[in-house]
């Protein structure tokens, strides 16, 4: 078998693990936990999503697209690899291995894709937005469904002889034969393809495409802060700069280590330039790229922050209350401490000073305008709730 690490030793060694039994346990230990870590994270994206699937607006399909990537490929193909590493040995041998490494990297070039447009799209809506109207809708879903099709139709062609998945070097997982640069010209050629064409063109349009949107969105915020304007879409315009910018990179930080021990396979016949150990860091830290994505979303995106708090609060109504005093007028007996819900108040702020459903408050101090407060309408509070006060805060 071309591009094995042994090919004289026959084909069971090309699918024994290289590595020592605990550290086969570790690395299955680590990609279980990317696992659970990935599930759980794109899991909770794509509840959100399809909560809110009828607002979904372009850019979160393409979020919605990577997710569906991250959480198929850790359910579909990793648990085969854990499984392996338990067992010092890969299990199914040449029919596992073609499954894994043809899924693996159809699903991974799809994520890169992915990304790639995302900061293409991301780039035209900021510097020409003409477009918007282009960039929305079916046009969206057509560029999802090209994108699938191209990482499928090229991650096929090792199927029908130009290229080949084989196991890697320390035997706990399955990839693209590198190595076939060596073994004849069709196999060259995809390898050459791979690295030029499906490597390094999305990276330089995802670096240029973060770069000139920083660029265009740091001027035109130097622009009116010079001209004293005052404008909160630009604090918007930066947290999507911002969560789209970390999303690329993390992927190409991911990824970079990885691409660069399969592309010295191009210089090198065998593997012998490096110990089994050495090809396991960036594997395993390659995977790491399915876990961030989420917590990415849920930090810049108010969006994604309300629903979750929706969505547990659904689930758990205790994590939807909270504990507040009233201040009751000086002959009342006794605090009397109770439970208000607070819901948001998705229109225009109310006016300083005032409640929703409630009348004017008489204390001089602002209420969160945001947020409204529902009062339990007991005969004993009735009296005190026009003088209440509350105090807390989300």
């Amino acid at each position: 078998m071309s591009g094995n690490c042994t090919e004289d030793s026959g084909l069971p060694s090309a699918f024994t693990s290289k590595l020592s039994p605990g550290a086969d346990i570790c690395v299955g230990l680590a990609i279980l936990s990317v696992v659970l870590l990935s599930v759980l994270g794109n899991g909770l994206v794509l509840l959100i999503c399809y909560r809110r699937r009828k607002k979904l607006a372009g850019s979160e399909l393409l979020c919605v697209n990577l997710a569906v990537v991250d959480f198929c490929c850790c359910v579909l193909f990793y648990p085969l690899s854990i499984s392996s590493s338990f067992r010092h040995m890969w299990l199914g041998q040449r029919f596992t291995c073609v499954y894994y490494g043809l899924g693996c990297y159809i699903f991974g070039l799809c994520g890169m894709f992915t990304i790639t447009a995302i900061s293409v799209i991301r780039y035209l809506k900021t510097c020409y937005s003409l477009l918007d109207v282009w960039l929305e809708g079916v046009n969206i879903r057509l560029a999802c469904a090209a994108l699938w099709l191209v990482a499928v139709v090229w991650s096929s062609f090792p199927l029908f002889g130009w290229g080949e998945y084989v196991p890697e070097p320390y035997g706990l997982s399955c990839t693209v034969a590198w190595r076939g640069y060596h073994t004849s010209a069709k196999d060259a050629f995809y390898v050459i393809c791979s690295f030029a064409c499906f490597t390094m063109v999305p990276v330089l349009l995802i670096v240029l495409s973060q770069g000139l949107i920083i660029y265009k969105v740091s001027r035109f915020s130097y622009s009116l802060s010079a001209r004293g304007i005052p404008n909160n879409l630009r604090r918007t315009e930066k947290r999507l700069t911002m969560m789209f910018f970390c999303i690329s990179l993390g992927f190409i930080i991911a990824w970079a280590p990885y691409a660069v021990v399969s592309f010295l396979f191009i210089f090198y016949k065998d593997s012998g330039y490096m110990a089994p150990e050495g090809f396991v860091f960036p594997a395993l830290f390659a995977k790491s790229s399915h876990i961030y994505n989420p917590f990415i979303y849920f930090y810049f995106n108010k969006t994604f922050q309300r629903e979750l708090r929706g969505l547990l609060g659904s689930r758990c109504p205790v994590l939807g209350m909270n504990r507040v005093g009233v201040q009751l007028p000086p002959s009342h007996q006794g605090p009397h401490p109770i439970h208000i819900q607070l819901k948001e108040c998705r229109g225009k702020k109310q006016e300083r000073g005032q409640v929703k459903g409630r009348g004017p408050s008489n204390d001089n101090r602002g209420v969160n305008v945001c947020w409204g407060s529902i009062l339990a309408d007991t005969p004993e509070l009735r009296g005190a709730q026009a003088k209440s006060l509350t105090q807390g805060s989300i």
